[in-house]
This record gives structure tokens, sequence and C-alpha cells, in this order.
């Protein structure tokens, strides 16, 4: 069976990279730290996909297999961290997005944010 988003869960992608980095005994290079300076670079190197680009540009590469390829493997390796971190730091990533997007409601009411991309305290009272 091929895995995607459709039959995959956040649980199981834990425990593939707990057992990836395990099987090659690289916990003790993982710090929280050096995770999130991995995660960081990881999403500079997907930025430059995109850097210096503009949206017509991208759009038209990403149609192509060899673009969106580049921009996977850039935002697995991001994911890859996110996991790691997760699992170094015992965080349930479900329960902090559910927490945070509760926040992002509260704080970009879709009356006040609709059609805009301001942060919410240039229009907060």
């Amino acid at each position: 069976m091929t895995v995607s988003d459709r039959t995959s869960n956040i649980n199981s992608l834990k425990a593939d990279v707990r057992n990836f980095i395990a099987a090659r005994d690289w916990d003790q290079f993982h710090s929280p730290k050096d995770l999130a300076i991995g995660l960081i670079t990881e999403a500079g190197e997907l930025l430059e996909h995109f850097r210096f680009r503009d949206e017509a540009e991208v759009a038209g590469l990403l149609n192509t297999p060899e673009f969106r390829e580049l921009v996977q493997h850039e935002l697995a390796d991001c994911l890859y961290f996110v996991l790691a971190i997760s699992n170094k730091l015992n965080m349930d990533l479900t329960q902090a997005l559910a927490a945070k997007m509760e926040i992002s409601e509260k704080r970009y009411p879709v009356e006040k944010s609709r059609g805009r991309n301001d942060k919410y305290t240039a229009w907060q009272t």
C-alpha cells in the first residue's frame, strides 16, 4: 500500500522518524537547539526555490515535475525536523495545533480578518 496524507497519521510519522533516528544512533546529536537549527536550515532551503521569482514564474515552475519534487523534498525535510523536535520534547502536535488554532480563531475573527493579510495587532482595539 502506498502511503499518503489520506492514509497516514501524525503518530505513525513520528514513529517513523523516531525509528530512523534510533537506527542510526543520532539522538545524541539531536538536542532541541540542534533540531531547531535543522528546521530553520531546511526552511531556508525551501525558500531558495522561490527566492527572486515572481508569482507567475513560481506558478509555471510548480507545473513541472522537477520543481515540484524539489519543493516536496524540502517540505519533507522541514516536516522531519518538526516531528523530531516534537518527539524529543514529548509534545503532542495534534493538541498543539488545535490549541493554536483556537488562539488564532480569537485573534483573527472572520468578520475582521477576511481578505486581509495584516497581523491582528494592526486592527485590534
